[in-house]
């Protein structure tokens, strides 16, 4: 009785925490009591499922489950069915045939012998649905949320579950690579990774645009839309089939494959996992698989989400930690993923799920009992689970209210993600691009938002995401440059001012981010040629089309295009920072962000990044202040012809360092900087 009441221990490095962020102490409770709910949890997985490794590694006995000699066995969790059968092809559809046997807290199991001569029981690709039979009689014929595999004929609403056990699945030839200290990462949807009008496949994702994303200097690809969704359109964020690789694309080995490869080229595969909300789709999906209206959600309004009309995990519920974890768990073991970017972090945290909420950034608001505790604990569990097992591996937090110590150690009272999406940058160059002319741009506001960021929690930058892509909405290409994108991107036409105004905008702001705003860097596939079109998903609205939901990846290797331009520049600034590394460096020291001049200059990884904002003043004879003395030269110049620009650098100039104090550093050195250009120099005397 003692041990069942003993209080349970503190946070055992909460004092560092306190220690980076003084702020933080009047919550010191909070925190103790975060990381008590979340000890709680994690002793009584260890206590009554022999442990955190065997719990979330239910996905290989729940849902059906094939023996080497043949034999199946079946178990699902159905806490408000009367009964529970198994039927498909195998036994004709006869609905009563298999019955699974009722266990202790809702669970239901069956096993089925093999057939003669050691055949399978239930064949591979042969059709299977659970049958439950609900509390008021109705039978239910559903998809067993376990399902690995689930298809959909044309001419059919609902998807089918399919047994998916072939006889020699793909094996993997290449180890995941080593975690990386520079993350750059091109986000991808395998639907679209096509010029052609239609659904791409993993084949294609494979063989064409691993190659590009090489070539590009990505070594991260963080693959969206991969769990199975019904409605192609909400970009996979209305999911179905928790454990089931999207059909659309190919197989689940095909999948498999792809990451492979993707693995021998030394490019980590990350997964978008949405574990905010569920689809409430029933026939082919999670909602009411019971027949009850709770089984994996909270019952009532609460189990609903307002805007997303989906459905809300009960994450204080024992079987959906087991369901969410050994989802996570299956992602990384079967097919080879190497971390997770969560989406809807946001609404997780707090009961209001951010909706109508603007985050000030005071600490109040980020503490008590608006916060879901029993979400934040899941995560908690998540991130100490993937770290403990495969500490390799990577998570991201998608979370708009900066909830501070969400990317801390789990020790610490933390959420034990790696990293957070640095949501506010993006934010910033729209509204920047909207509603500002040029000559009024705040180059201190501009610096303020891409290095306003949590000491000791490391940040993914980005100018535009998946998010600005939509249609709704546009990216900053077609902000910059609208409609003349159609008209004049030929270099057979004249380069008029807003094609040139565009461009050069365009580099600048993916150089100043990348540089500056984090420790990692994201762009949306396309993104980084200015892809001319937004992007829209077949729907009635459109008329089923397929127009705009797809990558038109043509444009930049056609030399008649001024695409190739941002292309060109997009690789060399991702292969310069491979070759420095300032994404992996500490934080950089901004000597100038002058407002009537338009020019911001800071140092990072040894590196001197210039840029000047003005729309048409151009500085002779500009002193910059640098810490480290010696002869400077080019190392990247948007404005070189290569870049599509005006040639009004000369390279091979060297620029010497003075013992000139400036700017807070104790040498500078005079540069010339044109208009709309950002130069990054290097000190040739320090060899890299």
């Amino acid at each position: 009785m003692a041990a069942a009441t003993a209080p349970r221990p503190p946070a055992p490095q909460l004092l560092r925490l306190l220690e980076l962020d003084p702020y933080l102490a009047p919550f010191e409770q909070d925190f103790q009591h975060r990381y008590s709910l979340f000890y709680k949890r994690l002793k009584d997985i260890e206590e009554n499922e022999g442990g955190l490794g065997k719990f979330s590694k239910s996905y290989k006995t729940f849902g059906v489950n094939q023996f080497m000699d043949g034999g199946v066995y079946c178990k699902e969790w159905a806490p408000g069915a009367e009964a529970v059968f198994l039927t498909g092809d195998f036994n004709g559809w006869n609905p009563f045939s298999h019955p699974y046997k009722k266990m202790e807290y809702g669970k239901w199991e069956l096993f089925i012998p093999p057939g003669q001569d050691g055949y399978p029981a239930v064949p591979h690709g042969s059709k299977l649905k659970v049958v439950i039979r609900a509390q008021n009689g109705e039978l239910l014929y559903r998809i067993s949320p376990w399902a690995r595999y689930v298809v959909r004929d044309d001419d059919k609403v609902n998807y089918d579950w399919v047994h998916w056990n072939p006889p020699q699945s793909y094996t993997r030839r290449h180890p995941s690579p080593k975690r990386l200290k520079s993350l750059r990462i091109y986000e991808s949807h395998v639907g679209i990774a096509s010029p052609e009008g239609k659904i791409a496949s993993y084949k294609n994702f494979t063989y064409n645009v691993l190659p590009r994303i090489k070539d590009l200097g990505y070594n991260c690809v963080q693959l969206m839309a991969i769990m199975e969704h019904a409605y192609y359109a909400s970009f996979g964020y209305q999911v179905t089939s928790f454990f089931a690789a999207s059909s659309r694309y190919g197989t689940p080995d095909d999948l498999k494959e792809m990451i492979d490869v993707a693995h021998s080229m030394g490019i980590t595969v990350l997964l978008d996992v949405v574990h905010s909300h569920a689809s409430k789709n029933s026939e082919d999906g999670l909602n009411k698989f019971d027949g009850t209206d709770s089984c994996f959600f909270h019952s009532g309004p609460k189990g609903t989400h307002q805007l997303w009309d989906s459905r809300l995990f009960d994450y204080a519920n024992w079987e959906v930690l087991r369901f969410l974890l050994s989802n996570l768990r299956m992602w990384i073991e079967d097919y080879g993923f190497d971390g997770f970017r969560f989406d809807g972090v946001t609404s997780m945290l707090y009961h209001n799920h951010g909706i109508g909420t603007g985050f000030s950034g005071d600490y109040n608001e980020y503490f008590g009992l608006h916060v879901d505790e029993d979400a934040l604990c899941y995560l908690m569990l998540a991130n100490y689970m993937i770290n403990l097992l495969h500490p390799e591996c990577i998570t991201i937090a998608e979370d708009v209210s900066g909830m501070p110590a969400l990317c801390r150690p789990v020790l610490e009272g933390g959420g034990g993600f790696n990293y957070r999406l640095a949501m506010a940058i993006p934010d910033k160059w729209i509204q920047i691009i909207k509603e500002l002319k040029d000559e009024d741009w705040n180059m201190g506001n501009i610096v303020y938002t891409l290095t306003n960021r949590r000491y000791e929690e490391k940040y993914i930058a980005y100018a535009e995401s998946h998010d600005q892509a939509l249609v709704g909405d546009k990216t900053l290409a077609f902000r910059l440059m609208d409609a003349e994108m159609y008209t004049n991107m030929s270099v057979l036409s004249p380069l008029t001012p807003v094609i040139d105004r565009g461009m050069q905008l365009h580099k600048m702001i993916r150089l100043i981010t990348h540089a500056l705003g984090g420790d990692s860097y994201l762009n949306f596939m396309g993104n980084e040629f200015g892809h001319p079109e937004w992007l829209d998903f077949p729907r009635k609205g459109n008329n089923e089309s397929y127009h705009y939901a797809r990558r038109q990846f043509n444009l930049t290797d056609d030399h008649l295009l001024r695409y190739r331009f941002l292309n060109a520049f997009d690789r060399d600034m991702n292969k310069l920072e491979e070759r420095f590394g300032w994404l992996a460096s500490p934080p950089a020291f901004v000597s100038e962000k002058h407002e009537s001049n338009k020019v911001i200059a800071f140092e990072r990884a040894g590196l001197v990044f210039i840029f000047n904002f003005h729309p048409y003043q151009s500085y002779v004879d500009y002193r910059v202040g640098v810490e480290t003395p010696g002869k400077y030269k080019i190392l990247l110049d948007s404005d070189a012809s290569e870049y599509g620009g005006h040639q009004r650098l000369d390279h091979s100039t060297e620029y010497f360092s003075e013992e000139y104090p400036h700017n807070y550093r104790h040498n500078s050195l005079m540069v010339y900087i044109p208009s709309r250009v950002a130069i990054v120099l290097q000190n040739m005397d320090i060899l890299n």
